[in-house]
């Protein structure tokens, strides 16, 4: 009789190997966050009137208005130019996080 491996559809793999491997993993997607947190992300609107910089642990690090951007007569208008600004920075932070750990979590949801 041959033996069967510890765990099938895991190449023979025994339990401290796959330790071993997520160990690793784990220690892979740390040093990449930290990367990601030590970045930091730009979201502009309108011919940069409003410039929101974030760090990539999502701190809102700096918020540029320009002065021709605020109109006593339409803050509606500068409430939607940072809501932009705020909202690209958000998704640039989630496109390099996605872009960076997402090789780690494929096929997993």
């Amino acid at each position: 009789m041959s033996k069967r491996p510890a765990f099938p559809g895991m190449g023979g793999m025994n339990m401290q190997q796959m330790m071993k491997q997520a160990k690793k993993l784990q220690e892979q997607m740390a040093k990449e966050q930290e990367n990601i947190t030590t970045q930091e992300f730009t979201g502009k609107a309108a011919d940069d009137m409003v410039v929101a910089t974030f760090t990539g642990d999502r701190t809102l690090k700096s918020l540029f208005i320009k002065p021709e951007a605020i109109d006593p007569d339409d803050p509606d208008m500068l409430e939607d130019l940072v809501i932009d600004a705020v909202n690209k920075g958000l998704k640039q932070i989630d496109q390099a996080t996605q872009q960076s750990l997402g090789k780690y979590t494929k096929g997993l949801m």
